[in-house]
C-alpha cells in the first residue's frame, strides 16, 4: 500500500505534444471529439505522443457477496464460480469479444465463496465471499487492503510483460447492490435514485434491493471522505481489487479502462484515495444502471459509448479499444496541413 503514496502526475508535455499532432492533421480541429482527448490522455500517461496500445489485457476480478441472501438477485451466488471458471477457460462473453480485438483475458479469484478447480483461474483470494452489508461491514480492513494490493500487483505483472493498456472487468453475482450503496454515499443521492435492476429483477425484487442498500448505509454509517473505510464497509473483494487496478495504473503509468457501473464505483473510490488517479483512467461506456453516469462524472470522465450496456465482465471496456485503434490510425497516418494545399482551420472562440 505504500505505493499509493508515490503516485505522480501524468506528463502534461506529452499531452500537449499529442494535441499539436492532432491539430496538424488536415481535418477540422477537434473533429474526432472525445477520442482525440483520450489519445492525448494516453500520451500523458505513457509520457510520449507516440501512443502505443498494441498489447492489451482485460483483468476480470471475481468475488461473491453475502448480501445475495437478501433476495437482491435473480440467481444464486454459485453462478459466480461457474462464470469465473468459464472466463478463465476462454468460454464466456468477455472472451468472445476480446478475441476479436486481440485482448488477453485474465480471470482472478479474489473473493469467491468456494475454491474453483481451474488451473487458468489466478488464485489471489482475500476472502471467501464478503459478509452481508445489510447486517454489517463487508470485509475487514486487512481483507480490503489485500484485495487492493492484488489489483496493484496485477498491473505490475502485466506491465512487466509489456502490456500497454488494461481493461477492468468483474464477475460477482449481487455486486450491483454494494455498488448502489457506494454510489448513494459518494453522490449524496437516495438509494432509490442509484439502485437498478442489475441482471434482471422484478419490481418486488428491486424494492428488496433498495431496502438492502438503505439498511447497509444505516448499519455501517459510511463516510464519503473516508474511501478505504467506505470500501471496507460496503464494497466487495472484486470491487476493491479493481480499485487496486486503477491505483496500480497511476503508480505504474498504464492507462486503465473503466467498464460499467461496478468498475466506475471502483474508479470513484480510487479517485477518493488519490485524485491523481483520474488522469490515468479512461471511460468506455455509460452503463444502463442508474448510477453509471453519476459515478463517471464523479471521476471527471466522459464515455464515448452510450448504448445502455450492462453486461459486465469488461465487455464494454474492450469495445472502447477498436474506437481507439481507429483514432490512432488517423493520428498516425493521415495527411497533414504542411503536406497539402489545405488551409489550416482556425480555432473558434
Amino acid at each position: 500500500m505504500d505505493r499509493i503514496q508515490k503516485i505522480s502526475p501524468t506528463d502534461k508535455a506529452a499531452y500537449t505534444a499529442a494535441k499539436l499532432r492532432w491539430d496538424s492533421i488536415a481535418k477540422p480541429l477537434g473533429s474526432l471529439g472525445l477520442l482525440e482527448e483520450m489519445i492525448q490522455r494516453i500520451a500523458a500517461v505513457q509520457g510520449t505522443p507516440d501512443v502505443d496500445i498494441s498489447i492489451r489485457a482485460a483483468v476480470v476480478m471475481c468475488g461473491d457477496h453475502g448480501v445475495v441472501s437478501e433476495g437482491v438477485t435473480q440467481c444464486g451466488q454459485e453462478v459466480t464460480a461457474e462464470c469465473a471458471k468459464a472466463i478463465a477457460e476462454g468460454r464466456s462473453n468477455i472472451n468472445a469479444i476480446a478475441a476479436a480485438f486481440n485482448v488477453d483475458v485474465i480471470a482472478v479469484d479474489v473473493g469467491l465463496s468456494t475454491d474453483v478447480d481451474c488451473d487458468r483461474l489466478i488464485k489471489r483470494k482475500a476472502v471467501y465471499g464478503t459478509d452481508n452489508i445489510a447486517v454489517g461491514a463487508a470485509m475487514t480492513a486487512d481483507e480490503t487492503e489485500a484485495s487492493i494490493v492484488t489489483g496493484m500487483d496485477m498491473v505490475k505483472e502485466l506491465t512487466e510483460r509489456g502490456t500497454k493498456i488494461i481493461v477492468t472487468g468483474e464477475m460477482g453475482i449481487g455486486n450491483t447492490t454494494p455498488t448502489a450503496a457506494i454510489a448513494s454515499v459518494l453522490l449524496d443521492l437516495p438509494p432509490e435514485q442509484v439502485t437498478g435492476r442489475g441482471a434482471g429483477l422484478s419490481s418486488e425484487g428491486l424494492q428488496r434491493k433498495i431496502n438492502a442498500v438503505k439498511r447497509a448505509i444505516e448499519v455501517n454509517k459510511p463516510e464519503k471522505n473516508k474511501p478505504l473505510e467506505l470500501l471496507q464497509k460496503l464494497g466487495g473483494a472484486e470491487i476493491a481489487s479493481m480499485t487496486g487496478l486503477f491505483l496500480g495504473g497511476a503508480y505504474y503509468h498504464v492507462p486503465i479502462v473503466a467498464d460499467g457501473v461496478i468498475s466506475a464505483a471502483s474508479a470513484a473510490i480510487a479517485c477518493g484515495i488519490d485524485p491523481l488517479c483520474r488522469d490515468y483512467m479512461l471511460a468506455s461506456h455509460c452503463s444502463g444502471e442508474p448510477a453509471g453516469e453519476g459515478l463517471l462524472a464523479y471521476c471527471g470522465l466522459k464515455a464515448p459509448i452510450n448504448a445502455g450496456m450492462r453486461l459486465g465482465e469488461g465487455t464494454g471496456g474492450v469495445l472502447l479499444l477498436p474506437l481507439l485503434d481507429g483514432a490512432l490510425a488517423l493520428y498516425r497516418n493521415s495527411h497533414r496541413f504542411d503536406e497539402t494545399n489545405i488551409e489550416r482551420y482556425a480555432e473558434l472562440t
